[in-house]
Formats: C-alpha cells, structure tokens, sequence
C-alpha cells in the first residue's frame, strides 16, 4: 500500500538528509543506498541501525514480515 503522497514529500534519508522514494515495502535513498522499512503498511521506520543495504532489499523484491 503506498504511503500519503504528503508524507513522501515531508521524509528526508536521515543520513544525507536527500529524498527517499517507495518501492515496494521500503523508502528507498538512491544516494545512500539505503532501503528503510515501512512497517504495518504505513509507519515508515526511518531509523539508520534499522535501515537494510539497497542491494539486500533488492534480493528479497523490496518485501519484508518485519511487523512493529
């Protein structure tokens, strides 16, 4: 389920402060190369010890059981 198109807008990668985008069950960073998981479909979990590597996410299709 995407998430409010407003809530994109206002998230920031907390590491380069750069924009994230969602693919699948994360918010991507391009720059970083860091896939944040959403958790529940909609609480994005923005933490950077909780942040998986962008190639990580790739190899599992963006999806995750991680639950809050």
């Amino acid at each position: 389920m995407p998430l409010n198109e407003w809530l994109l807008k206002i998230l920031a990668c907390p590491k380069c402060k750069g924009d994230v985008v969602q693919k699948g069950k994360f918010l991507i960073c391009e720059k970083c190369r860091l896939a944040f998981p959403i958790l529940e479909d909609e609480v994005p979990d923005m933490l950077l010890e909780d942040a998986w590597d962008l190639k990580k996410a790739e190899e599992n299709n963006f999806e995750h059981d991680l639950t809050l």
